[in-house]
């Protein structure tokens, strides 16, 4: 091994030949293991979450494989239908052309193009990974099967009447020209105002001194499409005026006062106008009250040709300011008032999205969603952690229609074609479509424009990637599929509607369980995005990266370019060095270290520092293994250590496997990571290797005596690879390799091995009992060696007082472990009735351990040195109780702030005690009082 870990020198070379001897195919026995990648854009990279997600799948997938489960993961991309269009529309925007220039087969060609190009990237990053994805049956989601399949899908659900095309609000991206999921829409807080504008009362409408109602909009441009007043039915305020009439300015044009629970009557004036065809919420009140629906925009969210002459072809957010303009010269203005509002924009483009009145084509989703809900409910599928099928079914029960039409070139198109009337026929194709519906061929045929939404084909994933609609032997053998591994922001968008194309079309759940993680954020808390300039790039922290590069990295192609000056600067000041390189496994456990059940997920390059100086303890112990183990014979058949040390290390082992099974089973990869670490670091290379020096280094050892334990370090370290493997697949691989044929355990890979099995006759309770005296024992000693500050070097007498019996037998049958571990010269038992001499002590149950100090350091130069801390740790506490005692700071500061300090003040009184303690002991010894 080299002297060094590199993990640039070991991890292409064995991905490389894991790939190219086919270990990631299916194999195995009769128990099937099935997870299906959640597809990445096929042009896009992997980021800090799928690098997260990844590491969980594959973790979970090399641990099925181990225990001779025939174990599929299915790889596959997504053709991401706007995120693939507008990198290409960019392209030809720098060449000075448009779509429309090429024409639609021209533009589709030219994506193929691209994904032919620049497809294969997250490929690679997938492989830098350690992904064990079965790469022969990769899978895209417009690949002729896949895309068969959606067709059958479509027309079924159409034969059925459970797709139609209707006219219904959509989210709307004026610059895409397309409909929105809800999951491309993101709505933050923004500045804006609140106008308050005097709706007349119709002459037969007013009462008294009543002369108009006052509404208030954040978007006055809509006012122009409203066709109704709302308050609510109680609002004692109001009663009178249901069922009479305002008069709308600048329209003018008469609407209804109508009654309705949606209205708050304590927000504003208690009056809300309704303008169906342009807000979610007005749209259902407007069903609800059979009101006329009435756009005012086009398609680039301009006004319209129905309204006003004045206000036609008007940039909506022109058309405001003319409206406002207009209304307040009508003196119908009550007031402006800023106010803070949630405004959706589109992910891609940043445009303000308008809720906007299109036909659409939409599946008819009630009856889908019922087997769904009760498939959850029933058991067939499980949520982990189980709080997220509240989520599951809130969302479920509340379903609407989902639109599933969008307005692009680069997707499934529509299997649907109109004739010159208006006629809709579904089919797979022109020819079928003829066929069926025995049209000649002087009927003139359009085929729909519009392609299926991304999450449409997403949802038959599970099983179009296994071949369906045929039946394959992989669809017999892997569905359903074993296990979801997703984020809880898509539950609805994707989990939901697996579950109901699953049950509705492959007769069965896609899935047993969905395992929901948390969302990846970076040390702040804060999401990352690269708006932000706070994304970070897994294999950068694979490989590392200069500054300057970094730098470049963030601040290339920004959707809002102003902000670069202000994430270089960030960047320089969180990296002022860039990022180290910490390799893939460090990475990896990492992550698994931070698969909690909670919902966001704090990345701090710190973890992955730790992680990779873990890797480091495990190739230094490896190489101590394999020089001391040089000796060792082939007698594999020999008895096994029977030393407590021995005996000791095995048990732990067993209880550090049967720990990770457990926590695997639940998904907890973090306990299943740490009780790997503690074992590695704690147990294995800290105790351990010190327990095997003391027999490897004593001559008086017997020859049997040290090849036991050879045999025991040997075989120990193979078997802890193998339950690193799953997590850090490749310094396991590497040092396996040389570990495996010491240990005597035969095969080419640890892909060959089996997953590690307990054995009871390790379980026993008096072996741990033994090791754990002999730990704190050794471990008391080292305390007073670190409190008097004495050199670990200097050989120590001791004196044992108030020792049971069982202590006198414990230290006679382990005495040499004891001396070696604690670097003892003599230890002796004090005699009932003598008194001690000044010595430093450390409790160990009733027994005291004991070391005289006479002679062994300068006393009055300690006395000055512990006096100058105590001094200072005193100083201290005077200033944090300072800050306790201050209500002011008490009341005001956070409770974290609050509990830290008083965490704070705790252990600088804990100090304090130590070195008031120390200084005791040694004023005694200075003034030679045994008392």
């Amino acid at each position: 091994m080299d002297k060094t870990y590199q993990p640039k020198n070991i991890e292409r070379k064995h991905y490389e030949r894991w790939e190219r001897e086919g270990r990631f195919k299916p194999q195995g026995g009769d128990e099937a293991f099935c997870i299906v990648i959640p597809p990445p854009n096929v042009t896009g990279t992997l980021h800090m979450g799928h690098a997260f997600q990844d590491t969980i799948m594959d973790t979970l997938t090399r641990y099925q494989r181990l225990r001779g489960v025939n174990t599929l993961w299915q790889h596959g991309t997504d053709h991401a239908g706007i995120a693939t269009q507008m990198v290409v529309e960019r392209q030809l925007n720098a060449e000075g052309l448009s779509r429309r220039d090429l024409g639609r087969d021209a533009f589709v060609e030219r994506v193929w193009d691209w994904k032919a190009k620049s497809g294969g990237h997250i490929n690679g990053q997938l492989r830098r990974m350690g992904a064990s994805v079965d790469w022969s049956r990769e899978r895209f989601t417009m690949d002729d099967g896949l895309s068969a399949a959606v067709r059958d899908v479509f027309i079924q659900l159409h034969e059925e009447g459970l797709i139609y095309r209707g006219k219904r609000l959509v989210n709307w991206d004026p610059v895409l020209h397309t409909a929105l999921s809800d999951l491309e829409v993101l709505s933050e807080d923004e500045q804006g105002s609140l106008w308050h504008f005097r709706y007349p009362l119709a002459d037969d409408s007013s009462n008294g001194d009543e002369t108009h109602l006052i509404v208030a909009t954040t978007r006055p441009e809509t006012m122009l499409g409203d066709t109704a007043v709302a308050v609510h039915p109680n609002d004692e305020r109001y009663q009178h005026l249901i069922g009479k009439h305002v008069r709308l300015p600048i329209v003018d044009r008469l609407i209804p006062i109508i009654a309705d629970d949606y209205v708050d009557p304590e927000f504003g004036t208690g009056c809300v106008k309704i303008t169906p065809a342009h807000d979610f919420n007005d749209y259902e009140i407007g069903q609800r009250h059979n009101l006329p629906m009435i756009n005012v925009l086009t398609d680039d969210a301009a006004i319209n040709d129905d309204m006003p002459a004045d206000y036609r072809g008007l940039d909506r957010f022109d058309a405001r300011k003319k409206i406002v303009a207009q209304v307040e010269t009508l003196e119908l203005l009550e007031k402006i008032e800023p106010h803070t509002l949630k405004v959706p924009r589109g992910d891609r483009t940043g445009a303000v999205v308008e809720p906007y009145l299109t036909d659409q084509w939409y599946v008819k989703i009630a009856p889908l969603a019922e087997p769904a809900i009760a498939a959850v409910e029933n058991g067939d599928i499980k949520f982990v952690p189980e709080n997220w099928s509240k989520t599951y079914f809130d969302w479920m029960h509340k379903i609407q229609d989902w639109c599933i039409s969008r307005q692009l070139w680069w997707g499934h198109r529509i299997p649907a074609w109109y004739d010159d009337n208006g006629n809709i026929f579904v089919g797979k194709d022109e020819a079928d479509v003829r066929a069926k519906h025995n049209l000649s061929d002087d009927v003139n045929l359009r085929q729909d424009d519009d392609v299926l939404d991304t999450w449409f084909s997403s949802a038959l994933w599970p099983f179009s990637t296994l071949g369906w609609p045929e039946k394959t032997q992989e669809l017999d053998s892997f569905y359903p599929t074993s296990v979801l591994v997703t984020g809880f922001d898509i539950i609805f968008f994707w989990v939901a509607r697996m579950i109901m194309f699953g049950l509705k079309f492959a007769g069965d759940v896609p899935f047993r369980e969905v395992y929901i993680h948390g969302l990846i954020r970076d040390q702040d808390g804060q999401k990352m995005s690269k708006s932000k300039g706070n994304v970070l790039d897994p294999i950068d922290l694979i490989d590392g990266i200069d500054l300057e590069s970094l730098v470049a990295k963030r601040t290339t192609g920004l959707m809002q370019p102003h902000l670069a000056p202000r994430i270089e600067k960030a960047t320089r000041r969180q990296f002022p060095e860039g990022i180290a390189e910490f390799g893939t496994d460090a990475l990896r456990f990492t992550f698994a270290s931070l698969a909690t059940t909670g919902r966001d997920i704090r990345f701090d390059l710190g973890r992955i520092e730790g992680y990779r100086n873990f890797c480091n303890k495990l190739w230094n112990a490896s190489r101590f293994v394999l020089s001391t183990t040089e000796t060792l014979d082939d007698n594999q058949s020999a008895e096994a250590d029977d030393s407590l040390s021995g005996r000791w290390i095995r048990a732990r082992f067993d209880h550090m496997v049967a720990t990770v099974d457990r926590q695997l089973a639940r998904y907890r990869l973090d306990l299943a990571a740490q009780a790997i670490y503690e074992f590695t670091w704690h147990e294995y290379c800290d105790w351990y290797l010190e327990l095997s020096k003391a027999t490897l280094y004593d001559d008086d050892a017997q020859a049997h005596a040290k090849q036991a334990t050879m045999r025991t370090l040997s075989r120990t370290l193979e078997g802890l690879l193998r339950v690193m493997h799953p997590f850090m697949p490749f310094i396991s691989e590497e040092i396996w390799q040389r570990v495996a044929p010491v240990a005597g355990v035969a095969g080419d890979s640890i892909c060959d091995t089996v997953w590690p099995q307990a054995n009871p006759a390790n379980h026993d309770p008096s072996v741990a009992d033994d090791m754990q005296w002999l730990q704190t024992f050794v471990l008391g000693v080292r305390q007073i060696r670190g409190e008097m500050d004495i050199a670990p070097g200097k050989a120590l007498d001791i004196i044992l007082v108030d020792a049971s019996a069982d202590d006198r037998a414990r230290f006679a049958a382990n005495k040499k472990l004891i001396m070696k571990l604690a670097n003892l010269a003599d230890a002796d038992f004090l005699p009932a009735g003598d008194s001690e001499p000044p010595s430093a002590t450390a409790m160990h149950g009733e027994m005291k351990i004991c070391v005289p100090m006479a002679g062994l350091i300068d006393v009055e130069r300690e006395i000055e040195r512990l006096t100058k801390q105590l001094g200072k740790s005193q100083a201290d506490l005077a200033k944090t109780q300072g800050k306790l005692s201050n209500a002011s700071f008490v009341e005001r500061a956070p409770a974290d702030v609050v509990a830290t300090e008083k965490q704070r003040a705790q252990e600088h009184q804990q100090q304090i005690e130590l070195l008031e303690a120390q200084l005791d002991a040694l004023a005694k010894l200075e003034s030679n009082d045994p008392a």
